[in-house]
């Protein structure tokens, strides 16, 4: 099995009750029309297959998972903090109009102030916001992507336009 057949569909946050519910924050939208009875977790650097028991979806970006083999928050616990993969032959097929923050990773980053930061080298989506990672004057430099500091973005031309916040270069740039 290799990383790059699956996509990661979100994040084990914690347990739930005494048999071995889990609760997973997904970061993939539309996770509910998708019919699937396993999903694999990232333990250690390997994808181990779980067959489902059973999902619910009670609000966006939460599902309560039940795994076979999985019944006891004892052999639940050790799943916590793990990404929760699917396999891409499952990925539903994505339109222009399903443009997201994560699909900015390869543009180029261009601040008002600072002007070219460089490409965005990753895109991180954490549950509380999406951070972008650039190369800027020989350091890694994060900043988040949101819409108080995007200004525009040139899908043709592969730019993002930034108002990134004053100082917030000179955090990385003057340790």
């Amino acid at each position: 099995m290799k990383a790059e057949d699956y996509f990661r569909i979100g994040t084990v946050l914690k347990t739930r009750g005494l048999k071995g519910e889990l609760q997973l924050y997904t970061d993939f939208a539309g996770l509910q029309d998708i019919n699937f009875n396993a999903v694999f977790l990232d333990v250690a650097g390997k994808l181990v297959p779980y067959f489902v028991s059973s999902i619910k979806y009670p609000q966006a970006n939460t599902a309560y998972l039940y795994l076979e083999e999985v019944d006891h928050i004892d052999k639940a616990t050790p799943l916590v903090k793990k990404d929760v993969y699917l396999p891409n032959k499952l990925k539903p097929e994505k339109s222009e109009d399903d443009f997201t923050l994560m699909d900015l990773q390869g543009f180029i980053a261009i601040d008002e102030t600072h002007g070219e930061l460089g490409e965005i080298t990753e895109v991180i989506e954490y549950p509380q916001q999406v951070i972008a990672s650039v190369h800027y004057q020989n350091r890694e430099v994060l900043f988040p992507l949101n819409t108080d500091f995007i200004k525009g973005i040139d899908l043709e031309g592969g730019e993002v336009y930034l108002d990134l916040p004053e100082g917030l270069l000179d955090v990385y740039l003057n340790p």
